[in-house]
């Protein structure tokens, strides 16, 4: 039995098919990229209209506030403001793991876009999220030791 519906269903050879009902349809490839670019995009919007760097602008990070120690997040809302308006010198102070990581992210997402594009399986192998939060682990620690001389710090 065919799912798409017959000429008297549909009503006249002019009128748009009828949805089958129990037939999803899959949705455009650049779909799942586009919703993401939009969000960076909103979320690089709002850092430029309320500058992180105002004490309290975005409140405080949790970590700093409960433990005192810096979490390998601290200092990237900063990071990203200052990379947008282009001080890479300031990025690197506030946090150089992001600075760091964001062109391997924008390299990420294009890759992602293009194997979408491409109907391609797009799973990264588990070592890569393994060798993820060993790196952040590893810069959270090392940027709360006393040896780095806040070299590491937010």
């Amino acid at each position: 039995m065919s799912s798409v519906p017959s000429r008297e269903a549909r009503g006249s050879a002019d009128a748009p098919a009828l949805p089958v009902p129990g037939v999803r349809r899959a949705a455009p490839w650049w779909s799942a990229p586009s919703a993401v670019a939009g969000a960076v995009v909103v979320g690089l919007g709002l850092l430029l209209a309320r500058d992180p760097h105002v004490p309290g602008s975005w409140g405080a990070c949790p970590s700093l506030l409960l433990t005192g120690l810096a979490c390998p997040a601290c200092g990237a809302l900063r990071a990203t403001a200052d990379l947008l308006h282009g001080d890479l010198a300031a990025a690197w102070a506030s946090n150089p793991l992001w600075v760091g990581l964001v062109p391997v992210l924008v390299v990420a997402w294009c890759l992602w876009a293009l194997r979408r594009r491409a109907a391609l399986a797009s799973r990264l192998p588990p070592a890569v999220g393994v060798v993820g939060l060993v790196v952040l682990v590893g810069f959270g620690v090392l940027r709360n030791l006393p040896a780095t001389g806040g070299a590491l710090g937010p």
